[in-house]
């Protein structure tokens, strides 16, 4: 068994390079193993574009080897017709002998009828290999098939007697609390998740671009909530750059190339809501940066899964306090003078 892990672990780490590309796709990798030595690997790269297994058997020079190989593959191969053929045909059709599965894919269409398919072939099939790690692995994709709901991941930087903002501010701009590096990181998880969203008042006092301009990859998303339309023309969310999802009470607004509206009430079930309006729009995973209201609305009504919080160095001694957070801390790690802390919601 324990070869099976070494390899299905290769596939994890194969399938980690497309985060950030594949949605609404989950992330997979693939390896082809044959007497003992890997002779193809693959992962999924972008929607639309072949699956892990066709890009590892795509990458194996001597085809007449495939007949007497094992192939792993870290989520169920898929068995129906997207935008690209079923993948337990390809392997069915290259006689590929052994197939190594890390997790079920929750997916309907697909949902235990690959490994079926795979079975009622006459492949061997070994299921379950790693399974926790590739169910990490697909949190997002997991998260928005079984709950109906983006993956939440709550991220704000408190300074180190707990405050998210001084009193007072001079410009309407950001006060960093963190270091260059920390900010860069931040970046880099707006280009893996697919929407970044925050509430009115982050949007006046500090008129964020939301973007991911110190990352190479993809914009996020925004999502803003603007219950009565407070945020003009000249703020960046309303720049018409990036795809932005307003979630307001106003009605028959105009949606533009960019910018569109969508109606919630904003009551105490406005998390739910706005989660709702995320699922239908396909989106799989969200990232609340703030302000402080909006953080805790959605720790209040228990949607979130992950929370990022950077502590840095220095101190305000007042202003607006950092929300309130129980979770299970899972790490801590030093970014130079700065220290962030991940906490996971197991409820």
């Amino acid at each position: 068994m324990k070869i099976h892990e070494k390899y299905i672990k290769r596939c994890i780490e194969l399938a980690k390079n497309g985060l950030g590309t594949t949605y609404p796709n989950p992330l997979v990798g693939s390896v082809i193993v044959c007497d003992g030595k890997i002779i193809g690997e693959g992962w999924h790269r972008k929607a639309g574009e072949p699956h892990a297994e066709v890009n590892a058997v795509n990458s194996v020079k001597d085809k007449s080897l495939l007949s007497k190989s094992t192939i792993y593959v870290s989520l169920e191969p898929c068995s129906h017709f997207g935008k690209t053929p079923p993948c337990c045909d390809l392997i069915i059709a290259n006689k590929i002998p052994n197939v190594v599965i890390g997790t079920v894919d929750p997916f309907a269409k697909v949902s235990g009828n690959g490994i079926k398919k795979l079975m009622e072939a006459g492949r061997n099939v070994t299921l379950g290999i790693l399974e926790a790690e590739c169910n990490e692995l697909n949190k997002r994709f997991f998260t928005f098939h079984q709950k109906k709901r983006p993956f939440v991941i709550l991220k704000w930087a408190e300074s180190q007697d707990g405050f998210l903002s001084p009193t007072y501010k001079e410009e309407k701009k950001p006060v960093w609390i963190t270091n260059a590096f920390s900010r860069q990181l931040v970046h880099k998880w707006r280009t893996q998740e697919q929407a970044i969203l925050v509430g009115t008042k982050t949007v006046l006092e500090d008129n964020p671009k939301l973007d991911a301009r110190d990352w190479k990859g993809n914009n996020p998303t925004r999502i803003v909530l603007d219950r009565t339309g407070k945020i003009s023309e000249d703020y960046f969310v309303k720049d018409n750059k990036i795809k932005t999802i307003i979630i307001t009470e106003q009605e028959n607004l105009e949606n533009s190339s960019h910018i569109f509206f969508e109606n919630a009430i904003f009551d105490s079930n406005l998390p739910f809501s706005v989660l709702e309006i995320l699922y239908k729009n396909n989106i799989q995973s969200v990232i609340i940066e703030g302000g402080k209201k909006t953080l805790q609305t959605f720790i209040d009504a228990n949607l979130w899964d992950e929370a990022r919080i950077f502590k840095g160095k220095n101190s305000f001694a007042n202003g607006t306090k950092s929300p309130d957070l129980k979770g299970n801390l899972v790490s801590k790690e030093a970014i130079l003078n700065d220290e962030l802390l991940i906490f996971k919601n197991y409820d």
